[in-house]
Protein backbone atom coordinates (compact mmCIF):
# COMPACT_ATOMS: atom_id res chain seq x y z
CA UNK A 1 0.00 0.00 0.00
CA UNK A 2 1.08 3.54 -1.10
CA UNK A 3 0.57 7.14 1.27
CA UNK A 4 1.04 9.92 -0.35
CA UNK A 5 1.76 13.17 1.88
CA UNK A 6 -1.35 14.40 -0.03
CA UNK A 7 -3.52 12.45 1.23
CA UNK A 8 -1.96 12.47 4.87
CA UNK A 9 -2.55 15.88 5.41
CA UNK A 10 -5.70 16.11 4.70
CA UNK A 11 -6.66 12.49 7.29
CA UNK A 12 -4.95 14.37 9.70
CA UNK A 13 -6.87 17.54 9.50
CA UNK A 14 -10.29 15.62 9.53
CA UNK A 15 -8.64 13.53 12.32
CA UNK A 16 -8.08 16.79 14.33
CA UNK A 17 -11.44 18.66 13.57
CA UNK A 18 -13.14 15.49 15.07
CA UNK A 19 -10.67 15.49 18.46
CA UNK A 20 -11.53 19.37 18.79
CA UNK A 21 -15.43 18.58 18.30
CA UNK A 22 -15.33 15.78 20.67
CA UNK A 23 -12.79 17.41 23.21
CA UNK A 24 -12.83 20.84 22.64
CA UNK A 25 -10.40 21.74 25.68
CA UNK A 26 -7.51 19.77 23.42
CA UNK A 27 -7.86 22.50 20.75
CA UNK A 28 -4.65 24.15 21.74
CA UNK A 29 -2.59 20.92 21.84
CA UNK A 30 -4.46 19.83 18.38
CA UNK A 31 -3.49 22.71 16.76
CA UNK A 32 -0.15 22.95 18.05
CA UNK A 33 0.47 19.56 16.91
CA UNK A 34 -0.99 20.05 13.15
CA UNK A 35 1.36 23.03 12.69
CA UNK A 36 4.06 21.37 13.75
CA UNK A 37 3.35 18.58 11.53
CA UNK A 38 2.63 20.43 8.29
CA UNK A 39 6.06 22.57 9.08
CA UNK A 40 7.76 19.25 9.45
CA UNK A 41 5.93 17.36 6.23
CA UNK A 42 6.92 21.17 4.18
CA UNK A 43 10.45 21.12 4.85
CA UNK A 44 11.03 17.13 5.04
CA UNK A 45 8.38 16.15 2.72
CA UNK A 46 10.88 15.19 0.22
CA UNK A 47 13.56 13.18 2.39
CA UNK A 48 10.14 11.58 3.79
CA UNK A 49 8.44 10.81 0.96
CA UNK A 50 10.53 7.53 -0.27
CA UNK A 51 10.27 5.61 2.98
CA UNK A 52 5.92 6.37 2.14
CA UNK A 53 5.66 4.46 -0.91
Amino acid sequence: MSVNLIVIQPLVALIAGILILIMPRLLNIIVALYLIFIGVVGLFGDRIAPYLH
